[in-house]
């Protein structure tokens, strides 16, 4: 393996591109044709896509690669972008029904840090912290 390569805890991208290639009914090299980025014009390789379904070690996918994977699945980027960052990257996801938690994180960056301790001692007041084992 290079330094490059990277061996997962997870496989939450690798899960997501499996399963929707096999509700797509595409086969490795129809898949392949169709990985292509419109704007770079880089194509994602079957033989990665099999490396990458099968867990062996694969060199994470960058933006290029994330837009071809986009076109030959039809998922957003975004959702994409979080399954290699969780898989990859060990980015942690937070799951809310509402979608109100992904709003709130996406506009935090826009904010002082003192409107953030604020927001936090807000949401603390209607819904303290529980246990650390929730």
């Amino acid at each position: 393996m290079t330094d490059k390569e990277v061996e997962p805890d997870t496989t939450e991208f690798a899960d997501l591109i499996r399963s929707r290639r096999a509700s797509l009914g595409l086969s490795l090299a129809a898949f392949e044709a169709r990985s292509v980025d419109p704007v770079t014009g880089v194509q994602v390789k079957s033989g990665w896509v099999h490396r990458l379904e099968t867990g062996e070690s694969v060199i994470p996918p960058k933006k290029p690669q994330l837009r071809a994977l986009q076109a030959a699945t039809g998922l957003p980027i975004e959702e994409l972008q979080r399954a290699a960052a969780v898989q990859f990257f060990g980015y942690e996801r937070v799951w809310a029904e509402s979608g109100e938690a992904s709003a709130l994180v996406r506009r935090a960056s826009h904010l002082t840090e003192d409107q953030r301790l604020q927001l936090l001692r807000l949401i603390d007041a209607f819904a303290p912290p529980g246990p650390s084992s929730e």
